[in-house]
């Protein structure tokens, strides 16, 4: 078993942030061993696994680094660096490019536990890394990243909320196969032989993605860059991760196309900020169309914690599945 010990204070500064440039290399893994976790991602992969393909056939040492940084059990530290917050994707990926090629190198060869082949024997891996994590964040995810955001924003809500209320084995649990809170400053982080590290005034993160992927990172110690970060990355509640909720027209034209959204979005009990996350609707407007959907009695609503629940009644739950 692996765990981290975790101190106080590490843990108080500990916090669930969105990244882009996770999202950019949850794509790329997705990319690099194809599998689809629901249709929304099957009908992304049959959009854009071709021109990845064309990318890396025009690319001959990008298609030999991505099987050799992503292609067994370990991720090349230098192409996975603990996420920044509001750093955007530039600042995040700046990491990634400032690599020094004698640090890739070591990175590469560690993962394959032997020599590079040839394509990785000379140039600028970090910046060839770079420039396809680039393409890959402006081809595949940019385009959508809006709602993508809006859907990690409310994973992160909801965890917050869980953590408010059951603390942080609670926050953790179902964010990735063998991690949760053992208590005594310690968390578990694989239930294989990884033995512990020393968490001691370190930056912690926790980061979903909208992708089936999940990975462990951590910042190299150096005086320029403050304390070593540590992070866990994660996907995001599955029904969270679903391709968008189009509310149907008849449901719209019935109920208004704000209130149908709302609605539709209700399969699993959400609260207002979560809403407000995944519509992309004001707090204002969210709130005014539960009222009314409340007042109508298609939506009721119960307390967990400090947080206030709504689900749809059962006159609700029939009118969605009337819509299919």
């Amino acid at each position: 078993m692996g765990w981290w010990q975790v101190d106080a204070d590490t843990l108080a500064g500990a916090r669930f942030l969105v990244s882009p440039l996770a999202e950019a290399l949850a794509a790329l893994k997705t990319l690099h061993r194809p599998a689809a976790a629901h249709p929304g991602q099957r009908r992304w992969l049959e959009e854009h696994l071709g021109a990845y393909r064309a990318r890396l056939a025009a690319d001959p040492q990008a298609a030999a680094l991505v099987p050799a940084a992503l292609g067994g059990g370990w991720n090349a530290t230098f192409l996975t660096p603990v996420p920044g917050e509001s750093l955007g994707f530039e600042g995040e990926l700046a990491a990634v490019r400032a690599t020094s090629p004698d640090v890739a190198r070591a990175d590469l060869a560690y993962c394959l536990r032997g020599p590079l082949p040839p394509a990785l024997a000379h140039g600028d891996l970090a910046g060839c890394a770079a420039r396809l994590l680039e393409w890959v964040w402006e081809e595949t995810v940019a385009p959508d990243w809006a709602r993508r955001r809006r859907v990690l924003e409310a994973d992160v809500l909801a965890r917050a909320a869980r953590s408010a209320q059951g603390g942080w084995a609670a926050a953790l649990e179902g964010t990735r196969p063998g991690l949760r809170w053992l208590g005594g400053e310690r968390l578990q982080i694989t239930t294989g032989d990884a033995g512990e590290r020393q968490l001691a005034g370190a930056r912690l993160v926790f980061v979903p993605v909208t992708f089936q992927q999940t990975w462990l990172c951590w910042d190299d110690p150096r005086p320029s860059r403050g304390p070593c970060g540590y992070g866990v990355v994660y996907p995001c509640a599955g029904v969270l991760a679903e391709a968008p909720v189009e509310s149907a027209a008849p449901l719209a034209a019935l109920l208004g196309p704000g209130r149908a959204a709302v609605l539709a979005r209700l399969a699993e009990p959400k609260s207002t900020t979560q809403l407000v996350a995944l519509t992309g609707l004001p707090l204002g407007s969210v709130g005014r169309h539960l009222r009314v959907l409340r007042e109508a009695r298609l939506v009721g609503r119960r307390r967990e914690g400090r947080v206030v629940l709504y689900f749809p009644t059962t006159v609700g739950r029939a009118l969605l599945d009337a819509q299919g």
